[in-house]
């Protein structure tokens, strides 16, 4: 027994043996993984040079005004576009997809005008006619007629065709619309039965139809807008309810844990329950009303949301939705009935360490302000770099020519030379973007910039994992608590982890970083080739994607604990990550019956915090709590305000939970490597509290029994 017992020990590392001399995380330790830091700080360095060279080329003007094919900004102040805020395509088939047209990458010739084109008329027809005058402004600046139409056409100097257009973000968009079953341009019919018109609108429809699919999106986002303006205030004060329920709630875990984890689980299956009575009840009122029927696949999108409200189907499916998950969770609740048990002592003992740490509960706003630096220096570097394209222009000619599709300058073309070798060439706009090595680099550089927002901010988490492991595992391995509890142990924590630790954080950062910068990079490839009909392609990028998303996962696990163990041994990267898997591994039984549980119960605690909250907001802005009812404020979609208390009241739970989590998870390391060390004899005392003797009872009974 001895000999397979050192076997099974041998294949999943050494057990900690008794020291006499340890006492909580050790405070004499050495810098770990120094390479993985000064990595980090020369990535760093890389990175504000990044963001100066992008801060020097790049232009966020052009997200605000739009520019034209020489690039000048349309509408603003003090140029000679000031008066022509809008830019107008001259081939908007080109412009097939709206993402190039908010990158600047559309590759027609662009000018800016007073307004958009009301009006369908042709080069030819206006041209010998009194419409003439309306046309010309919105050729090239300073066009002359003295052409034939084929050279006008060629040269660029024209547009083709003017199509009656609405503005969207300052550019003219095609306004294009069904009547009686006919495509519509403005208020005339373009079907026509030459085959080389409908030919044209065919493609003009495919150029256009996803501009106007904007447009609808615009017009969505700017109700949104208009509720947000008008209902911020009560959305501030949800928050602020939540976070207090929040507090409430763990202040009230610290003194009645065991009637609180009750109490929450009762709470969130009524939750749910009345949200099931409520799906019902909206579903038969519907019952017998004019269109109540439709299916939501015929309805399709509809930017409107509230017409969804409106289908039984609609409230159909938000009931299974709700009752799949009550039965789950009562399901779940009597299987593990007796772990909840065992796991209650956990939360308790949990609970004395936040409470002697008290500090702790405001840490998760030191990681939030640190997150914020880093979302706002990766979103800005984003803007500067997508915005450092410039106007590129190439020699175009009809008949062959040394010198077509060479780089000119349209301020001095044609040179002498060029007038020799092409004398009917001409330099037109060929597209945004640049020919130097910086702008060849700029899809690198957007690379290296998400690469480095996501090191940077696992790296942040990372800092806030090792502190609370640090300070709560002062907790746990003083003999005399709270006597003999260090002073300041979160500080204490927040030190070693930066003097000594910032190179084992950057590594297990960086792999975390990489693993989520290859999901990017699939997700990427993803939506490209959505549009190929290639199902092995579809079907391998599936398994990369879920195998990666795996991986994450699991090394976002195996990361949580290696923290807990640089915090307590001060051992570098790889060592603790090994440590703690095998310290897992030899008690996966205690981990699958207390760690599991309690992160159960904590998701619990958050639903019903969310759903309360949810609920509360959901009586107020829909006018039905009687004695604010006038307060509320009238909204376009009054889910708006919800979804987002919703999200909000969600993060604010997970902040607070976030740091019992982190507690739960290192008292249990603590208390499997206290189990190994020592005894509970009283030359080898146990360092856990009362209550987490009587835990270890238990599970050794419930184990004794298995």
């Amino acid at each position: 027994m001895g000999a397979e017992r050192q076997h099974y020990y041998g294949k999943l590392g050494t057990p900690q043996k008794y020291d006499p001399t340890f006492k909580g995380p050790i405070y004499n330790r050495g810098c770990t993984d120094v390479i993985c830091c000064v990595f980090l700080l020369l990535a760093i360095v890389g990175y504000v040079a990044v963001g100066i060279i992008a801060w020097t080329h790049g232009d966020p003007r052009k997200v605000i005004y739009p520019t034209d094919s020489r690039g000048e900004f349309c509408g603003q102040k003090g140029t000679k576009n000031a008066n022509k805020p809008y830019l107008f395509y001259f081939n908007i088939v080109k412009c097939a997809s709206p993402l190039v047209l908010l990158e600047f990458q559309c590759p027609t010739p662009q000018i800016c005008v007073e307004k958009c084109p009301n009006r369908y008329l042709t080069y030819l027809n206006a041209r010998n006619s009194r419409d003439f005058e309306y046309y010309k402004q919105f050729c090239v600046p300073g066009f002359q007629n003295n052409k034939g139409v084929a050279e006008v056409l060629r040269d660029g100097d024209c547009p083709a065709v003017l199509i009656p257009s609405k503005p969207l973000a300052r550019r003219c968009f095609p306004a294009i619309h069904a009547h009686k079953g006919v495509l519509m341009v403005g208020n005339e019919t373009t079907y026509e039965d030459g085959h080389g018109s409908r030919k044209n609108i065919t493609e003009l429809v495919e150029g256009a139809k996803k501009a106007n699919g904007v447009l609808e999106a615009r017009q969505l986002a700017m109700r949104i807008f208009e509720d947000y303006t008008v209902s911020w205030y009560w959305i501030v004060i949800g928050l602020v309810i939540a976070m207090v329920m929040s507090l409430l709630f763990i202040i009230l875990l610290r003194f009645l844990a065991g009637i609180m984890v009750w109490v929450m689980i009762v709470m969130v299956i009524l939750v749910l329950g009345y949200g099931i009575f409520h799906c019902y009840m909206e579903y038969s009122r519907l019952r017998g009303e004019a269109g109540s029927d439709v299916s939501l696949v015929d309805l399709g999108f509809q930017t409107d949301l509230r017409v969804y409200l409106h289908l039984r189907q609609t409230w159909m499916a938000f009931m299974i939705i709700l009752s799949i998950l009550e039965v789950i969770i009562v399901l779940l609740l009597i299987f593990l009935r007796k772990r909840i048990l065992i796991a209650i002592a956990l939360i308790k003992e949990a609970s004395r360490a936040v409470g002697y740490v008290m500090c702790s509960m405001l840490y998760p706003l030191v990681t939030f302000f640190l997150l914020c630096l880093c979302i706002a220096y990766w979103a800005c570097t984003a803007v500067f770099l997508s915005t450092s394209n410039e106007a590129v222009y190439k020699i175009f000619d009809d008949v062959a020519c040394p010198l077509t599709g060479k780089t000119c300058n349209p301020e001095t073309f044609p040179s002498a030379n060029e007038s020799r070798l092409c004398p009917n060439a001409r330099c037109q706009f060929a597209f945004y973007g640049g020919e130097s090595g910086y702008h060849r680099a700029l899809l690198g550089l957007q690379i290296f910039n998400a690469f480095m927002f996501f090191w940077l901010a696992n790296f942040v988490l990372a800092l806030g994992q090792v502190t609370l492991a640090g300070a709560f595992a002062s907790y746990y391995w003083a003999l005399r608590k709270p006597d003999d509890l260090p002073a300041f142990p979160l500080f204490s924590a927040f030190g070693r982890a930066l003097r000594y630790h910032t190179g084992s954080l950057a590594f297990g950062a960086l792999i975390l970083a990489i693993v989520q910068i290859i999901r990017v990079i699939l997700e990427y490839l993803d939506q490209r080739l959505k549009a190929a009909e290639n199902k092995f392609a579809k079907f391998l990028m599936t398994c990369l994607k879920c195998c990666f998303w795996c991986l994450e996962k699991f090394i976002k696990f195996l990361n949580r604990n290696a923290y807990i163990m640089i915090a307590i041994y001060g051992t570098n990267f790889c060592t603790s990550a090994r440590n703690a898997f095998f310290l897992l591994m030899r008690n996966i039984i205690r981990v699958a019956v207390l760690d599991k549980v309690t992160d159960f119960l904590f998701l619990l605690g958050k639903l019903l915090i969310v759903g309360s909250v949810g609920i509360l907001a959901f009586f107020f802005f829909t006018h039905r709590i009687r004695i604010v009812q006038d307060t509320a404020p009238p909204l376009n979609y009054y889910w708006v305000p919800i979804l987002t208390v919703i999200i909000g009241s969600y993060l604010i739970a997970h902040g607070f939970f976030s740091v019992y989590g982190m507690c739960v998870d290192t008292l249990f390391l603590c208390f499997l490597e206290d189990l190994e060390r020592n005894d509970g004899s009283a030359e080898r005392p146990y360092f856990m509290s009362s209550t987490l003797k009587k835990l270890l009872n238990k599970t050794n009974k419930k184990l004794a029994e298995s």
